[in-house]
């Protein structure tokens, strides 16, 4: 799964492959919130990780993981 997180003061926003559900995802960020000076921290597929203080999260855009088309279009009938 394809997580995108906008975090404040930093114009370019970071893509993070997981295999994490999207509620486990949520879960971790709703867990470092909680805590005063919490900090969020997801895993990536390739065992690195990303480390970020939760306060300065702005967004997370969760994206499920679709089947890939194969071809070179569509056709209509």
């Amino acid at each position: 799964m394809q997580v995108r997180i906008g975090v404040q003061f930093v114009p370019k926003e970071l893509v993070v492959e997981t295999s994490l559900s999207a509620d486990e995802v949520q879960r971790v960020l709703a867990e470092a919130l909680a805590e005063s000076g919490g900090v969020f921290v997801l895993q990536d597929s390739k065992a690195g990780r990303v480390v970020i203080p939760a306060a300065h999260v702005g967004y997370l855009e969760i994206a499920e993981d679709e089947g890939r088309s194969v071809g070179f279009g569509t056709t209509y009938t």
